[in-house]
């Protein structure tokens, strides 16, 4: 076990964060196949596993406590709309994001706010606090044709969505 995940394991406040978080009767670990392993040990083996990824992660923290489309997702890490697919489909089928469609866009989200912390205190952990400050708050992109992004640069969402559409 490497000494990252050797650290995590054993912090008294991760523990209690992972346990509540992979342990509650309703809680979308428990009900997903990826992450319904017998026992707490490949609970949290299995979630660090999907979170391994860095692409997943910085996807989850643009996300964050807010919500966004792959357009938009596209836009700020400059990943490609293929890749970006891939990774959401991956976080979807493990019940970490949740889909809204709005129109043509479908916009994700956390499934769970809790995981945003549980990144958040992984990072500190392995002091990687400036991976983080690059995603505190939302991001919106110019040249982002989302709703989010048009509203926010005083566009109206639907005349983007008819130059766009």
């Amino acid at each position: 076990m490497s000494r990252f995940f050797y650290d995590i394991y054993h912090d008294k406040y991760m523990q209690a964060v992972l346990v509540e978080l992979l342990c509650m009767p309703y809680n979308i670990f428990v009900m997903t196949n990826i992450l319904a392993d017998a026992n707490l040990e490949g609970r949290v083996a299995n979630l660090f596993h999907l979170l391994g990824q860095p692409g997943r992660l910085m996807i989850l923290l643009v996300i964050g406590e807010f919500e966004a489309c792959v357009c938009h997702l596209e836009a700020v890490l400059g990943f490609r709309q293929a890749y970006i697919s891939q990774q959401l489909m991956v976080l979807r089928e493990a019940g970490l994001v949740e889909t809204r469609r709005d129109g043509r866009n479908i916009f994700y989200r956390l499934s769970d706010p809790r995981l945003l912390e549980v990144i958040r205190q992984t990072a500190l952990l392995c002091g990687a606090e400036g991976f983080l400050n690059r995603f505190e708050k939302p991001v919106f992109v110019s040249h982002c044709p989302c709703p989010h992004c048009a509203e926010a640069a005083g566009v109206d969402p639907d005349t983007v969505k008819k130059i766009v559409c």
